[in-house]
């Protein structure tokens, strides 16, 4: 990422977590095959509370790889409502040409057409399954998500606000260098941005891992998502707020070790096949 000195003034953290980045990148972490003991409870509860909004959702988010960025609008950093809002106001041609290009990634089911297409109806599906499964899967965890991203946002805030920008910047090691212009980040793909005086808002994240993520797009507003500090440490994460849920409940599905949700459609498709057999009885 290239900056120019305008670009530095304009750098921020965002002021909190965004709920649509949030509610995305879970679907990654919702597939993950590594063991990862602090979140199997809050993936199970996941799994048991959101099949519907799922089988939606994990077409269009693949476990490695492009997802479209009109998943994630910059308008989501103001509230889940704001953001969906924004996703159903997305243009029909960017529509298309996203989904064009995850088309070229994996194939698609029949009905993101009408998502393609604008079709209003499709629009408000996506953005209901959006909502449901982040007031399943996600906002039982936010006063932890949230306390782990204020931490971060913290932290990069007291050095921005201590020494400016260029040393808030150098807090991002390893993953992220910063060597004047440009800030070098470990990426999946090489590619480059130039920031062109917009700025950039970072925005920790607590289910982005490893790597930080950039929308594809670099005509829309510059974002970089970040592993916020100590995401992943098994004392602190979503899955401590779910545990006591999904113990009291009972599983409904039995997981063993890292064989935990190891093929969530299946599991998904699993639990449909019950209900409906269910229904015949």
């Amino acid at each position: 990422m290239h900056f120019t000195a305008r670009d530095l003034t304009r750098t921020r953290v965002a002021d909190g977590a965004d709920p649509l980045w949030e509610t995305v990148l879970s679907l990654h972490s919702l597939r993950e095959c590594r063991a990862e003991p602090a979140l199997a409870p809050w993936r199970q509860h996941a799994v048991r509370h959101g099949p519907g909004p799922l089988r939606t959702l994990l077409p269009l988010v693949p476990k490695h790889g492009y997802f479209p960025d009109f998943l994630t609008p910059f308008a989501a950093l103001d509230g889940v409502e704001p953001g969906l809002e924004a996703v159903m106001s997305t243009p029909r041609s960017r529509l298309r040409t996203e989904l064009t290009l995850l088309s070229g990634h994996r194939a698609l089911p029949g009905w993101a057409r009408g998502i393609g297409d604008g079709e209003p109806a499709a629009l408000r599906h996506l953005a209901r399954s959006l909502r449901t499964y982040h007031h399943l899967a996600i906002a039982p965890s936010w006063p932890r998500i949230a306390g782990r991203v204020g931490a971060d946002r913290a932290l990069r805030a007291h050095a921005l606000g201590q020494s400016g920008a260029e040393a808030m910047l150098r807090t991002f090691g390893p993953v992220m260098r910063w060597r004047p212009p440009v800030l070098e980040v470990d990426y999946p793909v090489e590619r480059e941005l130039f920031l062109q005086g917009r700025g950039l808002v970072l925005v920790p994240s607590y289910f982005c891992r490893d790597e930080p993520v950039a929308l594809v797009d670099d005509a829309l507003p510059p974002v970089l998502v970040y592993p916020a500090a100590g995401a992943g440490s098994p004392d602190a994460g979503p899955a401590a707020a779910t545990s006591r849920t999904a113990t009291a409940e009972g599983p409904r599905f039995r997981f063993s070790g890292s064989e935990a949700l190891r093929d969530v459609p299946s599991l998904i498709g699993a639990r449909a096949a019950a209900r409906t057999a269910g229904r015949r009885r």
